[in-house]
């Protein structure tokens, strides 16, 4: 229930204290560093709080005698926009006996959102009777699974019309869904289908999921879901280059896909690599399929809300790593159970629900599965071609993910079927392994085992198991046994 400054005072002074939802301060030294964790506090707490500066509460909740009012609230106002997601404050002036007081009210942080953490350091604070405190794992994790999905992706993007869905896009994500859901979503077709879907509401308004997804030039009205790519200038670069092949890639989120693949393909270094068929390839500094992963789910998850509008996805070339990053942190996981857990969460699930129907208009493979392969992929791209794992950052507004250049050692990465020209090993000689493939020859060192034997321990897919056992094959660390109707075992070479 709502109280006016005059009963939350007469309240104060019967209890003789401050209380849950209310926190009081003299603030006559300024805005106290405490309030800090308060506000996260009580921006976690059901129904959010009240903070007030410029009583005493050792002396009955008498006022102080403030002089720096205006400054108070400026700082509250300041400290209020430190938070992810910041916090909302209804500032107001009371008086008391005649001197000036603050009252702050802090708003609930939306369930959506929560917990409500300070940027600079990603601590979440709970309100108890009289004090705050830093949260638990445990209810950090109660925080995430209470939250509600948001809904910015089912807005509807007023001034878009009908007209401004891709023909193309609509046409191919029909035959998907009547393909793929002829029960379900596929037994509608047309305008209908688009409406059940979420790309049009009720009114036949184009949706931000169905302008993102399937729409001819969506940044007309979202400017600024965009990925800005760029490379680091090269030594050999003219002096005074900032950057290299720096582009801003829009569109629908199918053809966003295609151009920062392009972008990849042309920008990435590449070493000239003789396969042992005789044929010569290109093979990039980063694997393709990895680097696909991350502008996926980049474009699929990141933050929608209006506190993200002016921020776009960027991807960053470094002489040592790449960097992608995107608006929002995660949603729904935390980031210690990342790639360990089948867990398909969405932030934007009306936007994920069309596009796991499209296919790229380039290559026609498609957008998304959205059966939490994303991150298994990656692990699994990077791992076979010799670099170490994705680096990942949750900073609570944006999303990071790093990854780095291996150390070449003279030898080919199992796995490629290939040998560096010019440095091709002695035939005796074998590559080395990485590491899967090191935990796949520990397993068969204790005796043969099968895909699925070996998948159970490993711990990834049977695909990526006989990708590894291929690679070890051709260089001579293992043998098959069976095959062609018979069971297949796998074990060490002598």
């Amino acid at each position: 229930m709502a109280r006016t400054f005059a009963q939350l005072l007469d309240t104060l002074r019967s209890l003789g204290g401050d209380f849950t939802d209310v926190e009081v301060k003299s603030a006559a030294g300024g805005l106290p560093e405490s309030l800090t964790s308060t506000l996260s506090a009580l921006a976690n707490q059901p129904g959010g709080g009240t903070i007030v500066l410029g009583l005493d509460e050792n002396r009955g909740f008498r006022p102080v005698g403030l002089t720096n009012t205006q400054e108070l609230k400026q700082g509250l106002a300041k400290k209020a926009r430190a938070f992810t997601p910041p916090i909302r404050l209804t500032i107001a002036d009371e008086t008391v006996e005649g001197q000036p007081v603050v009252m702050a009210i802090v708003h609930e942080c939306d369930e959506s959102a929560k917990p409500c953490r300070i940027s600079a350091t990603g601590a979440a604070f709970m309100r108890g009777y009289d004090g705050d405190f830093k949260m638990s794992a445990l209810e950090e994790q109660a925080f995430l699974s209470a939250r509600n999905p948001p809904m910015f992706d089912r807005a509807p993007v007023l001034g878009a019309t009908r007209a401004e869905l891709d023909d193309q896009l609509v046409e191919d994500f029909t035959r998907n869904v009547q393909d793929r859901d002829r029960n379900g979503l596929g037994r509608f077709s047309g305008d209908e289908l688009l409406r059940r879907a979420g790309a049009l509401t009720a009114d036949g308004i184009p949706t931000v999921a169905g302008l993102l997804a399937l729409g001819i030039y969506p940044q007309e009205w979202l400017p600024r879901y965009v990925i800005q790519a760029a490379a680091e200038p090269l030594a050999t670069d003219r002096p005074g280059t900032r950057a290299r092949n720096q582009v801003t890639i829009s569109g629908p989120i199918p053809r966003m896909l295609d151009a920062a693949l392009d972008w990849a393909r042309q920008t990435f270094d590449t070493a000239i690599v003789s396969q042992r068929d005789g044929t010569v390839v290109d093979v990039p500094a980063y694997p393709l399929a990895a680097f696909r992963e991350l502008i996926a789910n980049a474009l699929l998850h990141r933050d929608l809300d209006s506190w993200s509008a002016g921020m776009a996805i960027e991807v960053r070339l470094r002489r040592d790593r790449l960097v992608v990053t995107n608006p929002g942190g995660l949603y729904g996981i935390t980031l210690d159970r990342l790639g360990k857990e089948a867990v398909t969460s969405a932030r934007n699930m009306w936007l994920v629900k069309i596009c796991q129907y499209l296919r790229s208009p380039e290559s026609g493979g498609r957008v998304i599965e959205a059966l939490a392969t994303g991150i298994p992929t990656i692990t699994e791209a990077l791992d076979a071609a010799g670099l170490p794992p994705a680096q990942y950052a949750d900073s609570g507004i944006r999303f990071t993910v790093v990854l780095k250049t291996g150390t070449y050692t003279g030898a080919p990465q199992v796995g490629s079927k290939a040998d560096l020209i010019g440095h091709t090993p002695a035939q005796t000689d074998r590559p080395t392994l990485n590491s899967t493939q090191q935990k796949i020859a520990d397993l068969l060192a204790e005796g043969p085992a099968t895909v699925p034997e070996l998948q159970a321990t490993v711990g990834l897919s049977a695909q990526g198991i006989r990708k590894a056992l291929n690679g070890m094959r051709q260089a001579g660390w293992v043998e098959q046994v069976g095959g062609a109707g018979r069971r297949t075992t796998y074990r060490l070479t002598k």
